[in-house]
């Protein structure tokens, strides 16, 4: 099954389950990944799997943004909407690497590579992430690799 196809069964299943949530978060998704296409392929174009990821977690990035703010403000009822919408985005994602996963790949990839220090973190962070492919994140990997580069 498709991506979009995928998703489009999902709108029925949270409209027959009558939850608003996902449904609201899943059709702003759809929406979202079809102005990627349109974008990036035309109006008839599709994205690739790759490209459709990238755009579930900019939208995962947008809410985690907005969290961040409305904690800071102190309005939980707000964060908390968030955080549910990101559940919910997150469902869509590969499953995550582990701590140890991401170590080990870390340091396999500096070994490779013979990297040395900071001045070589973006040759190294270029390889993990083609080798991650989404399933860890920039941030994490990036700490990571500033630790074994110190």
């Amino acid at each position: 099954m498709s991506f979009s196809a995928q998703l489009t069964e999902d709108i029925k299943n949270a409209m027959k389950a009558k939850d608003s949530v996902a449904l609201n978060v899943i059709r702003g998704l759809k929406s979202a990944l079809k102005y990627a296409a349109i974008e990036k392929l035309g109006a008839e174009g599709e994205l690739a799997e790759a490209d459709a990821m990238a755009v579930v977690r900019k939208e995962i990035k947008k809410r985690q943004d907005s969290v961040a703010s409305y904690e800071q403000a102190k309005r939980q009822d707000l964060a908390d909407t968030e955080k549910a919408e990101i559940a919910v985005l997150e469902k869509y994602l590969p499953a995550a690497m582990s701590a140890e996963e991401i170590t080990t790949l870390v340091e396999s990839v500096i070994a490779e590579l013979g990297a040395t220090s900071k001045k070589e973190m973006g040759a190294v962070m270029k390889v993990l992430q083609e080798r991650t492919a989404g399933r860890a994140d920039g941030k994490t990997l990036s700490g990571e690799v500033s630790k074994r580069l110190a």
